[in-house]
């Protein structure tokens, strides 16, 4: 049952940070050290915790990705309709582009940025995302889905690129970039977690071979799937929160959030 209770209670951190411009795992590296706990070590669970955040937002973009989908493919396979599905299959290139400069950054220096994860470096990354955040505070963007440009796709690529530093929020970098190029405040919202899945799925598909070769996996179905669930859950109104929040441009309040964390390390570990 305790082992229940702290994987639920992990599942939730996760739920609630993923979405929000606040770093789950910056938020998941802390609590394990305010705590003591070795529990958070896992990276199987971590994958199942995240697997049950992609399957919340999933459900919350399913009309946009079949679209999406549906128009990328038709484009390529059908002819007479590549002029009414020239703005999805654009789009969905831009979001390739985008996760193109993460992948290479993340298979070249991600190990050696892990190594460095400490608290120090945790705050700073809060200090980062604060700032940030406050930057773009007042910026009304214009620019609809369909105004959306190649230098577009590539500027908020390579601000994602940063998102490997430990600490620093993807969800936040990226809507950061997307207000920065004028978006509109819904545009960078849909641009900002349409991007999420090629990540999200990139990285699930590179941790599937560990969790099936966990010795003691079925001995953790459970507890695991009670994160899973935990998470998805609180992912799903964790979002809706955000989103309401983003619309009302009322993103800066994240920013006094983490300056507040910022601070909390530097004196709560000096």
């Amino acid at each position: 049952m305790i082992d229940f209770i702290k994987y639920i209670i992990l599942g939730i951190i996760q739920g609630l940070t993923e979405p929000l411009p606040i770093s789950s795992s910056g938020h998941i590296f802390l609590f394990k050290q305010i705590f003591n706990t070795n529990l958070f070590d896992s990276l199987n669970f971590e994958i199942i915790s995240n697997f049950g955040s992609f399957i919340a937002i999933f459900i919350i973009f399913f009309k946009d990705i079949k679209k999406l989908l549906g128009s990328f493919f038709s484009f390529i396979f059908n002819k007479k309709t590549r002029k009414e599905n020239l703005v999805d299959f654009k789009y969905c290139l831009y979001i390739i582009i985008s996760t193109i400069p993460v992948g290479i950054t993340g298979l070249i220096f991600k190990e050696r940025l892990e190594n460095l994860y400490n608290l120090k470096g945790l705050a700073i990354s809060f200090l980062i995302t604060a700032l940030a955040l406050f930057v773009v505070r007042n910026i009304k963007g214009k620019k609809e889905s369909k105004d959306i440009s190649l230098k577009d796709a590539i500027i908020i690529g390579l601000f994602q690129a940063v998102t490997i530093i430990p600490g620093i929020s993807r969800s936040g970098t990226v809507l950061v970039a997307c207000l920065l190029c004028n978006f509109t405040k819904d545009t960078a919202l849909k641009y900002t977690f349409i991007l999420y899945f090629p990540v999200s799925v990139a990285t699930m598909i590179l941790g599937v071979n560990d969790l099936l070769t966990t010795s003691n996996l079925s001995a953790m179905i459970w507890p695991y799937l009670s994160g899973l669930v935990a998470a998805g859950i609180v992912t799903y109104f964790s979002y809706n929160w955000l989103s309401k929040l983003v619309k009302k441009g009322k993103l800066w309040k994240f920013s006094i959030y983490c300056l507040i964390m910022a601070i909390f390390i530097f004196i709560y570990f000096r």
